[in-house]
């Protein structure tokens, strides 16, 4: 789902005002526009004017002039989210952020409240960085995301964000995957099992279970635990069979005597798979 500006009109035959030039403020101050008093949806319409050539920053400018000039009137609602939608635009996230969670906590029984909790959580996802780095942005994304689950459930925004979601966990999992066998190299396996477990029980629908398992197999065969390593190669039988993780640990419990095929085969009963999965993670 792309996400787009909500807007309040077209320009179109509109004529717009000629701007009454700006100035730029010493230190850090932020550039404003000339105060010229206008009416409202004027400056609004040459927000969007500008919004149109993607020109962020000068629609932005507009969009705050709009708040300035007419801080109570439904302009002022409006411009709040177009603003948070150009600093989103132009990849300028924590402001997208904060000016969402603004009109969210300005305005939050209005209409286009839903927008702005899903503008909040795609300015988080969309700063989701390769699973090698730091994931704090992911978790804000997740939670975000989640937000507009829980609040909008039957929403459009809600649909989207599910999608979503999923990628957001697969990079959660494949984070603990990479820092668990980092782990386990360095020899630091108790560590390491509490990474597999992590992803086992927290991440169950993405692609990194399988082997989350397995190497919870190679730890526990490390460990000399090897009851309980073929209680989880057992349970990666079952759920896997045709995986290639669970060929690496049938292979690797043959050595010790154990034939999981055979410890699979010994119960089917799923409630039984349920159970054991519970109490192994």
């Amino acid at each position: 789902m792309a996400i787009k500006p909500i807007r309040a009109l077209t320009i179109g035959a509109l004529s717009l005002a000629i701007l009454g030039g700006c100035s730029i403020l010493g230190g850090n101050q932020k550039e404003q526009l000339a105060y010229v008093e206008r009416p409202a949806e004027i400056i609004y319409n040459q927000g969007l004017d500008r919004m149109d050539r993607a020109d962020w920053d000068r629609a932005i400018l507009f969009f705050e002039e709009v708040e300035r000039q007419h801080p109570f009137s439904k302009w002022a609602r409006r411009a709040m989210l177009m603003t948070a939608y150009a600093h989103y635009r132009s990849a300028s996230y924590e402001e997208a952020v904060a000016t969402a969670r603004r009109f969210i906590s300005l305005h939050p029984g209005n209409e286009s409240t839903p927008y702005a909790y899903y503008l909040t959580a795609m300015s988080f996802y969309d700063q989701i960085y390769d699973v090698g780095r730091d994931q704090a942005t992911t978790v804000q994304a997740e939670a975000a995301l989640q937000q507009v689950v829980r609040r909008y459930p039957d929403s459009d925004y809600a649909r989207d964000a599910r999608l979503k979601l999923e990628l957001t966990h697969d990079h959660l999992a494949g984070k603990e995957m990479s820092v668990g066998r980092f782990y386990l190299k360095e020899n630091q396996t108790l560590a390491a099992i509490g990474r597999f477990k992590n992803v086992v029980k927290n991440y169950d629908t993405t692609s990194h279970v399988e082997e989350a398992l397995h190497r919870l197999v190679e730890s526990y065969v490390t460990l000399g635990i090897i009851e309980e390593a073929k209680l989880v190669g057992s349970v990666l039988g079952y759920n896997y069979p045709s995986s290639e993780w669970y060929a690496d640990s049938y292979d690797l419990l043959e050595k010790y005597g154990v034939n999981l095929n055979d410890e699979v085969e010994v119960e089917r009963d799923r409630g039984y798979w349920r159970r054991l999965r519970e109490r192994l993670f």
